[in-house]
């Protein structure tokens, strides 16, 4: 009788930690093969009339530019919250603001946000200009994103990159081609819990054993 106890505790034992081990492998594939990635962001164009020596227009420092996020993913969507574009000077000084509202982007799907907006201070914009007679400005990007995969959303990420643009006589991105935004020190873009889960289930299940 004592044996025969035995032996059904020992298959009880035996089929959860079978269980867990399964449930653990199981989440680790879900997490390999839904995973999402974070949306690529660059500066597509920037313009200054003010700095356009063509037009000797010096008090018309209008800031003119576009952002474009690409969503990398193949079967995530991206729900974006209000994105905040901050541009500055070399000086780390701020020189204006602006706000993309929030938005939905599909699957593999580019963004293109155009933004116009006037300086807080006009001599910030003129005080940008280098010797050489070309202007570097700093635009950095802040929001919190979550990923659609299925039919769930997923948790808020965080988003922090910046990049540096550099001005032309002509008032314009001296780079034709897009500048990408890479992320600051202080972003963080935290993953799914999903393989701290399968790690301590396949810790437990190997130290029982």
């Amino acid at each position: 009788m004592d044996q025969d106890r035995e032996r059904s505790g020992g298959n009880c034992c035996s089929c959860c930690l079978s269980f867990i081990f399964t449930a653990g492998l199981t989440s680790l594939f879900l997490w390999l093969s839904l995973r999402a990635n974070k949306p690529k962001c660059s500066i597509q164009n920037f313009y200054v009339p003010a700095l356009n020596k063509t037009l000797n227009s010096r008090d018309n420092t209008t800031l003119n530019f576009m952002v474009r996020c690409d969503n990398p993913n193949k079967d995530q969507g991206i729900y974006y919250d209000d994105v905040h574009l901050t541009i500055s000077n070399t000086n780390n000084t701020t020189i204006a603001n602006y706000t993309v509202p929030k938005f939905y982007q599909g699957h593999k799907k580019k963004a293109k946000k155009p933004g116009q907006v006037l300086p807080l201070n006009n001599q910030t914009v003129l005080r940008a200009v280098l010797p050489n007679g070309s202007a570097v400005f700093r635009m950095d990007l802040k929001t919190q994103v979550r990923f659609k995969i299925i039919f769930w959303k997923t948790k808020r990420e965080r988003i922090e990159v910046g990049a540096d643009v550099e001005v032309n006589g002509n008032g314009t991105k001296a780079q034709k081609k897009g500048i990408k935004m890479k992320k600051s020190d202080s972003s963080s873009f935290s993953r799914s819990s999903f393989p701290i889960c399968v790690l301590m289930n396949l810790l437990v299940f190997f130290a029982i054993r």
